[in-house]
């Protein structure tokens, strides 16, 4: 007896990953040698940025793009800095609502694992301990996104302007 093949397809996945990759990488150590053993005597600071991005490609296809930059200091002068770009390709199929949340949500969420993978390396491969970025809140950080951005427009329409336009599609955090 012959199988009849089912009409019942397969449902489409919410994110599809096409592709990742480091869009731009830059390490400098201004101090070194010198500010190793600056570094026995003292501990560093360390201030870290981060932004995320999303820039649309097709239809529902969009590239997704975390920028951390990091900046050790130690007694004030200059360790090392380290600036990263890592994005991503991907499809969302989800409905129109929800598609900001997972770009600047889920998106990076999924990213963020191999980028801290490549601060550590690089930041080990200078010659200092690796740098190691515990998980970041990247709801919170779209919520702040969200509230200053209505703030913002709240701002502009008690200033009687029409508020030079919308949102962009590059959010900063």
């Amino acid at each position: 007896m012959a199988t009849e093949p089912s009409n019942d397809a397969a449902p489409e996945q919410p994110i599809i990953i096409n592709a990742q990759y480091t869009k731009d990488l830059s390490f400098e150590a201004p101090g070194a040698p010198g500010i190793f053993s600056k570094m026995q005597e003292e501990a560093p600071e360390i201030n870290v940025n981060v932004n995320v991005g999303a820039n649309p490609l097709q239809d529902n296809t969009f590239e997704v793009v975390l920028e951390i930059h990091a900046e050790c200091k130690v007694g004030g002068e200059v360790a090392f800095l380290l600036e990263l770009e890592y994005a991503g390709v991907f499809t969302v199929n989800v409905p129109q609502e929800h598609v900001q949340p997972v770009l600047l949500i889920e998106c990076p969420r999924l990213l963020f694992p191999f980028a801290r993978n490549i601060l550590a390396d690089v930041s080990r491969d200078g010659g200092f301990p690796p740098l190691m970025l515990g998980p970041l809140d990247f709801a919170g950080m779209f919520q702040t996104r969200m509230l200053e951005a209505q703030a913002a427009m709240e701002a502009a329409g008690e200033k009687g302007g029409d508020g030079g336009g919308g949102p962009t599609a590059e959010s900063k955090a």
